[in-house]
């Protein structure tokens, strides 16, 4: 996996300046192209990158999150869809109102009738998709994921929010100073088949292996399906069948903040800690009002935005999603193409009292 130091400390400072998001973004609607396109290999295969090559001009770029009412995701996508506009192409966003593994199926399929030049998903499971989407790039319409990863071989490239790894392994550190390295903790997660959930997961189980660690325990992993009254009944049931409970880990926006929206209800405001993934909008008065101390995230404008540069960087022949080749990301400048395709956006910036006022997002 290639990161690069320089890309971290421009996300840093980006993250660290950044103002009002520009939400007012309209998707564009997609047209239908000539059905007649010949077919290709799967890109990578056969296709040679060729770094030199201009971005095309018209590309039209579809955004399918896990969910269209998605609050985290609509940022993300909204910031990609006018990423687009600068390059000269289109985007729009469509999708499920559930985060079902299967709900994605049919979208994917109208999108290759519609013949777009890419579709970037955030998938609800790594499988469940790849079928439709291997006949999209056998059509040659690009492939990216982000957010949420889809199986290896039914994209060309997946968007990173940050290393896999040290989210999972900074989300347990955060807690275990927060509660003294002692007692049971939960996790709240999204989905079951959630790629990118399911990846921190795993790594937050190795770092509670560590020697610091052995007086806590991991009592439940529950699922709010990222839905926020789901969320909110997983967190009440949590604190139901262990009372006595520590810590609960959201790694997921919609979880913290229906868990949040709980505890300050509750008579475990302050005596169950907190922690995880949101937006500062959403989490700024849970952290004001002493439910939540801190929280992380990375900048999901950004994520957005990187992901509709690789997006028109494959469909303009510029990268093929191989190893070692580069891109201009626009203002973010250059990324480099890690292992199994994978871009790392830069490393999440952890939001307390005394910072969170200065975003907004």
């Amino acid at each position: 996996m290639t990161t690069r130091p320089a890309a971290r400390r421009r996300t840093a400072a980006a993250l660290a300046g950044v103002c009002a998001l520009a939400l007012a973004l309209t998707a564009c609607s997609g047209t239908t192209k000539d059905s007649t396109a010949k077919d290709t290999s799967n890109a990578g295969d056969a296709a040679k990158a060729d770094p030199d090559a201009p971005l095309k001009k018209g590309l039209e770029l579809a955004f399918l999150p896990k969910q269209i009412n998605n609050p985290y995701e609509k940022i993300v996508d909204e910031a990609g869809i006018a990423a687009a506009k600068e390059y000269g192409g289109t985007g729009k966003e469509v999708g499920p109102s559930d985060a079902n593994a299967s709900s994605q199926v049919s979208y994917i399929n109208t999108l290759i009738q519609q013949r777009q030049d890419a579709i970037l998903i955030a998938a609800n499971d790594p499988n469940a998709v790849c079928g439709p989407l291997k006949q999209a790039m056998k059509k040659d319409i690009k492939v990216v994921a982000y957010d949420s990863d889809t199986a290896k071989d039914c994209r060309q490239v997946f968007i990173n929010q940050a290393s896999s790894e040290e989210i999972g392994r900074s989300l347990v550190q955060h807690l275990g100073e927060q509660i003294g390295y002692e007692g049971k903790i939960a996790i709240l997660s999204a989905t079951q088949n959630a790629t990118n959930q399911n990846t921190w997961i795993e790594f937050m189980k190795e770092e509670l292996k560590q020697p610091e660690y052995k007086n806590m325990r991991l009592v439940k992993v529950a699922y709010g399906d990222d839905a926020d009254q789901k969320s909110f009944q997983q967190t009440q049931g949590l604190l139901q069948a262990y009372p006595d409970l520590k810590g609960i880990i959201s790694p997921t926006t919609v979880g913290i903040a229906a868990a949040a929206r709980y505890l300050s209800d509750s008579s475990y405001k302050g005596k169950v800690v907190l922690n995880g993934l949101g937006t500062p909008n959403q989490m700024r008065k849970y952290v004001k009002d002493g439910t939540v101390e801190q929280f992380s995230l990375w900048n999901p404008e950004e994520l957005g935005y990187l992901g509709s540069y690789a997006a028109a960087a494959l469909a303009s022949g510029q990268i093929t999603g191989a190893e070692g080749e580069k891109f201009t990301a626009g203002k973010l400048g250059e990324y480099t193409i890690g292992k199994d395709g994978e871009v790392i956006l830069g490393e999440p910036t952890v939001f307390d009292k005394k910072n969170i006022d200065t975003f907004d997002f």
